[in-house]
């Protein structure tokens, strides 16, 4: 090439121009974000819709639990009332704006119908009138709600009959019952009487012939000894039976009189001075719940079999339940990990003899490990320390061979092997380089421990294996035991316990997906 033709090609140095001067030249297909372990964990949980719900519903009913029983007034899961055992729920916001709570169906005889509506007229008939029970219906003490259908049939003895099915509040249901109270209880009913304008005392019944039981205070019309209605014939000359049930119906009152013929609504009956002397008296059992506890009957879940708030107990149960859970957990989280390290990291002939420790352990059906605790231990400590010894004992095993399996897997990998050369002691090698990474399928684990321990411990309570039912305390197996036997005719007492029992069960096994995916190393980064 000539020097003229190398003149042409030479060209100041100042005349060059970078065309993407002031632009960052990067391929972002190597582009890569720090973030943190934990972080991204929980960047690919959020993923996981069906988790994230999962967790919702359980940290829900987790908070039920505790804020329930600040949700009622004035009593606490000890707190029972046998006149209401066994009741479905009664709410009684919805019962104020018209809907029916706290009811059932049931089938009614003629005379049984009538006895039922007689709870209604006695409490609107405060003031003596006569009142049949097409006007009592209105009221709002009448336990009959609707009577829904009346089939007529013919008996072996050619004897015509009714069956009539009616909806009938149980709590109204109670209607009357008898007292024993001091002279000064009984002042303050007559001034909370005054004070609310609601009725507690109602007139006493006489203890004649026409009274079927003394002791039922429900009974305060003329019956005959067969508890059938008696009305005075149209001569005026006897009673006779009324054994059809009729809307226009009047019920002939049994109440004790005065001298001048006035109801008597309580009597001395014996006792020292003014204010200990004693009284009989008749209540209307709804108004008196009221006068001694402040409110009306407001079951949001019914009453178990002993009368009280199923609701507390349920949360008490779910309480008690997460608290074995998560101890159970904890410990054997801790216990597992520190003996599946020792095990898998120095392996020979200490994992040798660990793992057959474990084995003889693990070969033990915890079934006969939880009995025998029961049996030998519970006197002294107590059921629910006993339960959580017997899941120590053997419970850490699982946790154990699973973090035995990632030491295995991890101890040889280049970087633990180039810790090992630059010194690095046993301990740190073990905490720092092995566990962080087998911590996710640990934890996994681990939180999958939750539910198995109490579908575990609601089947030994279901079982009457551990006995966890007390005024104090109770569990979802023993509330389960409880309605086993009478659930078909209370299905409020099987399903609430077992409803809760089930979410948790498929919530956690969601949410034990979710971390499964959240904590595999392999998805670290992943953004699908």
């Amino acid at each position: 090439m000539s020097n003229e033709q190398n003149k042409l090609i030479n060209i100041d140095p100042e005349k060059f121009r970078f065309v993407n001067e002031n632009e960052k030249l990067h391929d972002k297909m190597f582009e890569d974000k720090p973030i943190g372990f934990l972080k991204d964990a929980w960047i690919r949980f959020r993923k996981s819709r069906a988790s994230v719900v999962a967790a919702i519903i359980i940290i829900i009913i987790f908070l039920f639990s505790f804020i329930a029983p600040l949700c009622v007034r004035g009593y606490d899961q000890k707190f029972m009332v046998v006149n209401y055992a066994k009741n479905a729920p009664r709410i009684t916001l919805l019962r104020d704006l018209g809907f029916k709570t706290g009811y059932t169906s049931r089938s009614f005889s003629s005379r049984s119908l009538m006895k039922a509506l007689a709870v209604g007229v006695g409490a609107e008939d405060y003031r003596n009138e006569e009142v049949s029970f097409a006007q009592a219906m209105d009221s709002e003490y009448m336990p009959i709600l609707e009577v829904t259908s009346a089939v007529k049939t013919i008996g072996a003895d050619k004897q015509e009959t009714t069956t009539y099915t009616a909806d009938i509040e149980t709590y109204l249901e109670v209607g009357f019952q008898y007292r024993s109270i001091e002279q000064k209880e009984l002042q303050n009913i007559l001034d909370w009487e005054k004070e609310t304008g609601k009725h507690i005392l109602y007139p006493l019944v006489q203890n004649n012939e026409y009274c079927m039981d003394t002791t039922d205070a429900n009974c305060w019309y003329k019956t005959d000894a067969k508890g059938t209605p008696l009305k005075m014939n149209e001569k005026g000359t006897k009673y006779v039976k009324v054994k059809e049930f009729s809307k226009d119906m009047v019920l002939e009152d049994n109440y004790k009189r005065d001298a001048d013929g006035n109801p008597i609504y309580y009597e001395y009956t014996g006792g020292g001075d003014v204010d200990t002397a004693q009284y009989k008296i008749r209540v209307l059992y709804i108004n008196y719940y009221e006068y001694l506890f402040g409110h009306e009957p407001n079951y949001i879940m019914g009453t178990d079999a002993q009368g009280r708030d199923l609701m507390l107990r349920l949360a008490g149960g779910i309480r008690l339940s997460f608290f074995i859970a998560i101890f159970v957990s904890v410990v054997n989280f801790v216990l597992g990990a520190l003996y599946g390290a020792v095990e898998g990291y120095y392996g020979g002939w200490i994992d040798l003899i660990l793992e057959r420790i474990a084995e003889i352990l693990w070969d033990v059906p915890f079934i006969v490990v939880a009995t025998l605790f029961q049996i030998h231990l519970a006197q002294k400590v107590g059921p629910i320390v006993s339960l959580l010894f017997a899941y120590i004992s053997t419970g850490w095993i699982g946790t154990a061979s699973l973090v035995r399996h990632q030491f295995y897997r991890f101890k040889n990998q280049e970087y633990v092997m180039a810790a090992r050369t630059l010194g690095a002691k046993d301990r740190r090698i073990i905490w720092k380089h092995i566990f962080p990474n087998s911590l996710g399928t640990i934890v996994t684990a681990s939180a999958m421990v939750i539910p198995a321990t109490m579908k575990s411990e609601s089947m030994l309570s279901y079982l009457g294996i551990v006995k966890l039912g007390s005024a104090n305390q109770t569990s979802l197996g023993t509330l389960l035991s409880d309605a086993s036997a009478i659930w078909m005719n209370y299905p409020h007492l099987m399903f609430f316990p077992a409803a809760t029992l089930s979410l948790l069960m498929i919530c956690f096994n969601l949410f034990g997906n979710g971390l499964r995916d959240a904590f595999n190393p392999a998805l670290r980064g992943a953004d699908e």
